[in-house]
């Protein structure tokens, strides 16, 4: 099992920005394919990024051109910076291994509330 820890979410007008990380607590991080995601109320969890252990990424469309996921491995730390943000990005945002080893393991998740 690896832990997940996020941080850097909080509250943000419309337009501005926020950077999530997330620090894991293996080394075997450098393996994984890596993903965050988020979650609206009453609705199910989603894939909004997705990083390769060598560095591709896909974004989901609503996201697309304004976050920017990334990698430090040997800090292993997965950011999100999200630039542009709409009130309509309000959501819990996770991250979590994708494939590799620990897959499976997500973090408690952090709160991103954008204002209008």
């Amino acid at each position: 099992q690896v832990q997940l820890v996020e941080s850097g979410g909080g509250l943000v007008q419309t337009g501005g920005s926020l950077r999530l990380s997330c620090v894991a607590s293996r080394s075997t991080f450098e393996f994984s394919a890596m993903g965050w995601f988020r979650q609206f109320p009453g609705k199910e969890r989603e894939l909004i990024a997705r990083i390769s252990p060598g560095g591709a990424t896909t974004y989901a469309k609503s996201v697309e051109g304004r976050f920017s996921i990334t990698r430090d491995n040997p800090k292993k730390t997965l950011f999100l910076q999200m630039n542009s943000l709409k009130p309509e990005d309000t959501a819990v945002y996770d991250c979590q291994i994708v494939t590799g080893p620990g897959s499976g393991s997500r973090g408690q998740g952090t709160q991103v509330t954008v204002t209008s």
